[in-house]
């Protein structure tokens, strides 16, 4: 090596001289960027950069959907629960207000009729078919109420008759039903006839009111009420329950006879609650 040194030291020297000198030109010529080996290493090392740069992006774009679809979520949760929760305070309202305009109606009844005692139920079934029309009630024998009872709705209007109890339910024939037959009474004129079913016109909603008196001129509109008369001259019922409006005057299939079509008072198809007449003073 000391040979080496000796016999070329003159030569490094120049190397190195001259090495200097180049890597002055090129700061000189190129100032401000890399030497050519940290320039090499940035240009490997650029692609890594950019590629853990673009990951680490991705991973917060990520993250950052993921919590915004969540809060949204959240938010969407408690919209939800916030909508079931108005609705619910719109049925109740709307309960409320059916319940307040029953009880108005109720109390105007119980005024008009003192003698009315009345035994609230719910309608819990309802029956409808070319046989026979009929509701179920919640009440029955343990709250008094007993076979051949009327029931009205709020207004007073007759809906039908008690024909089966049971311990805590009933079941009604509706005014429509082919086996109610039910004294008449023509407001206008006074006029006596009888109410009952039709096949026909049961799948209509309708009644009829039949054995008119001779000369009877009926109108469209005509309220028919309750006589108080089961049939011929039996007492029964209580008298003056609105049954339903005169609709058209037809005759019978032997063209000999008239008789009116009615439409009830009472919406049966509406119907939630009723009222069951467990006892009434007789009206002549």
């Amino acid at each position: 090596m000391k040979d080496f040194l000796k016999h070329n030291g003159i030569l490094i020297l120049v190397i190195a001289v001259l090495l200097a000198l180049i890597t002055a030109v090129l700061s000189l010529t190129f100032g401000g960027m890399a030497d050519p080996l940290s320039n090499a290493a940035g240009v490997i090392a650029t692609p890594f950069r950019n590629g853990i740069n673009a990951f680490v992006n991705w991973t917060e774009g990520v993250y950052s959907d993921a919590f915004q679809r969540e809060s949204m979520q959240e938010e969407l949760e408690a919209l939800k629960k916030e909508n079931a929760e108005l609705k619910k305070q719109a049925r109740d309202g709307a309960a409320a207000s059916r319940e307040n305009e029953r009880l108005r109606n109720l109390l105007g009844l119980k005024t008009e009729r003192p003698d009315f005692q009345l035994q609230e139920a719910a309608v819990t079934a309802r029956s409808a078919s070319n046989w026979s029309s009929t509701l179920t009630i919640s009440k029955g024998s343990a709250a008094d109420v007993a076979a051949g009872d009327c029931v009205v709705d709020e207004y007073g209007n007759l809906v039908g008759v008690i024909s089966e109890v049971g311990l805590n339910w009933s079941r009604l024939i509706t005014v429509v039903d082919v086996d109610l037959e039910v004294g008449g009474l023509i407001a206008r004129t006074d006029g006596a006839a009888i109410l009952e079913g039709d096949f026909q016109l049961m799948g209509q909603g309708r009644l009829k009111l039949a054995y008119l008196p001779e000369d009877t001129r009926l109108l469209a509109g005509d309220t028919i009420l309750t006589s108080g008369l089961k049939s011929g001259d039996t007492a029964a019922y209580p008298s003056g329950l609105v049954v339903g409006y005169v609709e058209e005057v037809r005759s019978d299939d032997s063209g000999m006879s008239d008789y009116a079509v009615l439409t009830p008072a009472a919406e049966l198809g509406k119907l939630e609650q009723v009222f069951v007449i467990k006892e009434f003073s007789m009206v002549k």
